[in-house]
C-alpha cells in the first residue's frame, strides 16, 4: 500500500513536470539517492532529470554544491540554511528549472535533544521562487525506521516540487495540487 502510493506520487509529479517541460535536479544527503531513484523510475523521466547528487559528506556539499563552510559551522550540515544551499547547488550545477536540497538525520543514531533522529531539511526552489521545510518524521510515525524517514523525506520533496512548481491560476482554481 505505501509502496503504491509512493509510486502514485512519483508517476504525478514526474508527468506534470514532464508535461510542463520543467527540469528538476536533486542534492541528496539522508535519502542517499532514494529520490532519484523514484524519479527515473518513471518512464520518460530523462526529459526532465539530467541527474542527482549524493552528497553525503559536508566536503563533497562544500565542493560541489557551494555550501559554504560557514554556514556549516554556523547552522550545522542538519539545517534548512544547508538544505537551501544545496538546492541551489544542485540548480547551478546541472541547469535546471528545479533543485531540491535534503538533508536530515535519518538514524538510528546522530540525533540530539534539539534535532532527533527523523528530523530532516528540505528545500525546494523554482525560478525566483523558494519552499523549505523542516519535517519531524519522528511526530508521524512512533519509532519511525531509517528506511521510512527516508522514503518520507523523498515523497514530501517531490510534493513540494510539485507545489511550487504549479500555475498560480491551477492552484487558485484548485485549491490544493
Amino acid at each position: 500500500m505505501v509502496t503504491e502510493s509512493i509510486d502514485t506520487v512519483t508517476r504525478s509529479v514526474v508527468k506534470y513536470m514532464i508535461e510542463n517541460r520543467i527540469t528538476i535536479a536533486a542534492a541528496e544527503s539522508c535519502t542517499g539517492g532514494l529520490l532519484s531513484a523514484m524519479i527515473t523510475s518513471v518512464p520518460g523521466a530523462s526529459e526532465i532529470y539530467p541527474g542527482g547528487l549524493c552528497s553525503y559528506s559536508e566536503e563533497i556539499k562544500m565542493k560541489l554544491l557551494g555550501v559554504k563552510k560557514k554556514t556549516l559551522d554556523r547552522y550545522s550540515v542538519y539545517s534548512a540554511e544547508t538544505a537551501r544551499e544545496m538546492s541551489a547547488g544542485a540548480v547551478k550545477l546541472f541547469g535546471t528549472d528545479c533543485g531540491i536540497g535534503i538533508t536530515g538525520i535519518a538514524g538510528p543514531g546522530g540525533g540530539t535533544e534539539d534535532k532527533p533522529v527523523g528530523t530532516v531539511f528540505i528545500s525546494v526552489r523554482y525560478k525566483d521562487r523558494e519552499l523549505s521545510e523542516r519535517l519531524r518524521v519522528y511526530e508521524e510515525y512512533e519509532d519511525p525506521t531509517r528506511e521510512k524517514i527516508r522514503e518520507t523525506a523523498a515523497v514530501r520533496a517531490l510534493l513540494m516540487a510539485r507545489e511550487l512548481t504549479a500555475d498560480r491560476s491551477e492552484v487558485e482554481d484548485h485549491g490544493n495540487v
